[in-house]
């Protein structure tokens, strides 16, 4: 039996349109006039990938290549095996909202009429480049497992990348992922708004962090728990691309050119669920729905899906989950100013970067975080010989 996927949601990188402020306190206004200039030159329409994103060998392929890694994961949980498919939802915020990406249909490649479940309403959807946050580390380790010691639901984390103006996967993307731990805080930042801003030692910290290269069908994949929550902002994910940037001898990697910049989010009553269960029923802070979420909002406008696909690894969530999502790239793009680092890894651990952003709060009162605090910029760059 194969498995089969989802009609392809492509998430194109473009300009952002409006005020769409990831993390309330964070000035974007500059990110927000690149993005508009980008814009007179962005594509606007991607009808043109249809034929190529949906060509059956190519669909094909990826539904193996996603079944495996499904049945890999189970069985390396002891779980059953399960074959499921789920269908492509409307484009628009409370459709997309609102919509179940959970696959729930059982079918095989002699179900009548699998092909027009597979291919019916395939479209490459556009979505806005999105802001960095104010909490991006740069120069972490390349790793598949960014879990480390942090207690959590585990999930797989599968993305395909695909160039915009050529309609094919892009190899040798290094794709960036990081979000909070289940609690709503970040490794690595030290800040007002972050868990406890005296904790210096978070700093050093790399957790729920790491760069994947895609390979040549432009895939990677990570392990690591489901995000968890903070003050302001509905659960998400990060996601940065980098091209041709510089890999360290010490595993790390840093530079080069960012041609995507954007968040993923869940399904509300997958959030719900998670919420209920140890350890993020302790996270107190008030969860903000993705309907009410401004970058969900952005994202949305323009007819984009930015919540991922799912399936349950066994019975229950809390057995784990692979979650997957296709993000369309212009590869020409690049949005390195735009992308500005909280910290810095360096060889001697984490070290602050300068910053503007002055405003304030605290996660254990509930209200909005703060944008990274001005510190000395990190002048001690890695070394490509030294190893930590």
């Amino acid at each position: 039996m194969v498995y089969l996927s989802s009609a392809v949601k492509v998430l194109f990188t473009a300009a952002l349109l409006g005020e769409a402020i990831a993390h309330p306190g964070h000035d974007v206004t500059a990110e927000i006039a690149q993005r508009n200039a980008a814009l007179k030159n962005t594509k606007r329409d991607l009808t043109h990938c249809s034929d190529a994103v949906t060509k059956r060998d190519n669909q094909i392929k990826q539904a193996k290549r996603r079944q495996a890694a499904i049945e890999a994961a189970r069985a390396k949980r002891g779980l059953p095996q399960k074959r499921h498919l789920n269908s492509l939802r409307a484009r628009n915020l409370t459709s997309v909202t609102d919509a179940s990406h959970l696959s729930n249909l059982t079918v095989s490649p002699y179900t009548p009429g699998v092909e027009e479940i597979i291919f019916s309403n395939t479209s490459c959807i556009l979505s806005e480049e999105g802001e960095v946050g104010p909490f991006w580390v740069e120069g972490e380790y390349i790793r598949s497992n960014i879990t480390e010691d942090e207690p959590g639901i585990p999930v797989i984390v599968d993305a395909q990348f695909i160039n915009v103006n050529t309609c094919e996967p892009i190899p040798e993307l290094m794709w960036d992922l990081w979000h909070c731990n289940a609690t709503g805080v970040y490794g690595g930042v030290i800040g007002s708004g972050n868990g406890d801003s005296e904790d210096l030692s978070n700093l050093n910290n790399t957790f729920l962090r790491g760069l994947q290269p895609t390979d040549e069908d432009g895939v990677a994949q990570f392990e690591s728990i489901f995000p968890g929550h903070y003050a302001g902002r509905a659960t998400h994910m990060h996601v940065l691309a980098h091209i041709n940037g510089t890999t360290y001898a010490n595993g790390t990697y840093q530079g080069g050119q960012i041609p995507y910049i954007g968040q993923l989010f869940f399904d509300q009553d997958l959030i719900s669920e998670v919420n209920t269960l140890s350890p993020y029923v302790e996270n107190t802070i008030e969860i903000v729905d993705n309907v009410d979420d401004r970058v969900v909002a952005s994202e949305t406008e323009t007819g984009a899906d930015p919540i991922f696909n799912y399936v349950l690894l066994g019975d229950t969530v809390d057995q784990g989950l692979f979650l997957w999502i296709e993000m369309g790239v212009d590869a020409t793009a690049d949005y390195v100013d735009g992308a500005t680092a909280a910290a810095e890894l360096t060889s001697d651990g984490g070290v602050e970067v300068t910053t503007t952003t002055t405003t304030t709060g605290n996660s254990t009162n509930g209200t909005a975080p703060s944008g990274v605090p001005s510190s000395t910029a990190a002048a001690d760059k890695r070394s490509v010989f030294k190893l930590w």
